[in-house]
């Protein structure tokens, strides 16, 4: 599973990485996926969508996950923090609904490292925090000539230990690998950075 461009993915583990845009849920759960282990995915639970095993079962085997629900962003870093820290978790996801300031971050790249687990932020556009090992922008991209919806675009905004550059990828259910494609409209054998 970890060959060629992503050799490193998941995510580097012992830190926290972050990601935005529409496609940063399908993201999370290939970094999750490709992390083996537990995972707990940590959100407020007033939010109007959920996540659901049952939706995670493409990515990895659902009983692998762990759902958190707080009641507000100081609960899901908390719990965050926790998991990270105990080092039985291999991957958290936390969702973000206000701007990471630069404690909060520096208190969850702490308890990454503590713990040598792997964190991911699902974060809105520019409310990260300056401690993100690195930050990812992750898109759908519609290919109008195959009607493929599986294809995605994912850029590497900040990286603080390695190369940036933008990818088209697909992740393949079947056989649970991550492959870089070539951009929609670009001949086989140009694939890799874009960006």
């Amino acid at each position: 599973m970890r060959t060629g461009l992503f050799a490193s993915f998941p995510l580097r583990s012992a830190r926290v990485h972050e990601v935005s845009g529409p496609g940063s849920c399908a993201f999370a759960a290939i970094a999750a996926a490709s992390a083996g282990g537990m995972v707990l995915w940590v959100r407020e639970a007033w939010c109007p969508e959920t996540v659901t095993p049952a939706g995670l079962a493409p990515f990895f085997d659902p009983d692998r996950l762990l759902l958190a629900l707080t009641d507000n962003q100081t609960g899901s870093l908390a719990v965050a923090e926790e998991a990270l820290r105990a080092g039985v978790i291999a991957c958290v996801v936390i969702e973000i609904s206000q701007p990471l300031g630069l404690r909060e971050g520096r208190r969850l790249q702490l308890a990454a490292k503590a713990g040598h687990a792997a964190g991911l932020c699902i974060t809105p556009e520019g409310m990260g925090s300056n401690a993100a090992e690195s930050r990812w922008h992750a898109a759908p991209v519609f290919d109008p000539a195959s009607g493929d919806s599986t294809l995605m675009r994912w850029e590497i905004k900040k990286n603080k230990t390695g190369t940036y550059g933008a990818w088209h990828v697909r992740w393949s259910s079947e056989t649970h690998r991550l492959h870089v494609v070539s951009p929609v409209g670009e001949r086989p054998g140009l694939a890799g950075a874009a960006g």
